[in-house]
């Protein structure tokens, strides 16, 4: 079974940053979603990146594991933190990439998103940071953002929703 990828929108950050990137009256016709992002924040650290759904930043829970080649952090977490956002004070220039996916985004069960982050700084240290969030709530999905915690997305911050579908 084959997979085709379909792009439903891609959203760039202007001059000026932005608090979100939004993607809404997502179309009911795909199996799964994958949210591609490349993030920069105009905080000086790493800024989280959050999701909200439909909406709503309420029902979440995950585990996750960061590394960053010295040392490894695992736990869980009750939030709906799937990206990061590079601060402006490592390389210029340099964004933070990640996916997230989606599966089975229109069923009435409850949504897991899986996501994989790489913090890349052209420095001594880098990070990858995994997650696996449950989302409990049983809407299908219609509308979907990335929230940064502290500050904006920095101008040229882009994220790509992709609609999925199994063909045979």
């Amino acid at each position: 079974m084959a997979l085709t990828y379909v792009a439903i929108a891609t959203t760039t950050v202007g001059s000026g940053g932005s608090a979100n990137i939004e993607f809404t009256s997502i179309p009911q016709t795909y199996t799964d979603l994958l949210l591609v992002s490349s993030l920069r924040g105009s905080q000086n650290g790493a800024t989280l990146a959050g999701l909200a759904l439909n909406g709503s930043t309420a029902s979440f829970t995950g585990r996750y594991i960061y590394g960053d080649g010295q040392s490894t952090v695992s736990g869980s977490d009750g939030g709906n933190v799937v990206n990061y956002a590079t601060g402006i004070s490592v390389t210029a220039n340099a964004f933070t990439n990640a996916y997230s996916y989606i599966p089975n985004y229109t069923s009435s069960n409850y949504k897991s998103i899986s996501s994989d982050v790489v913090l890349e700084q052209n420095q001594s240290t880098n990070a990858m940071f995994l997650s696996a969030t449950l989302w409990s709530n049983t809407a299908a999905i219609t509308s979907l953002s990335l929230n940064v915690s502290a500050g904006t997305f920095a101008q040229y911050s882009t994220a790509t929703l992709y609609g999925i579908k199994a063909t045979v």
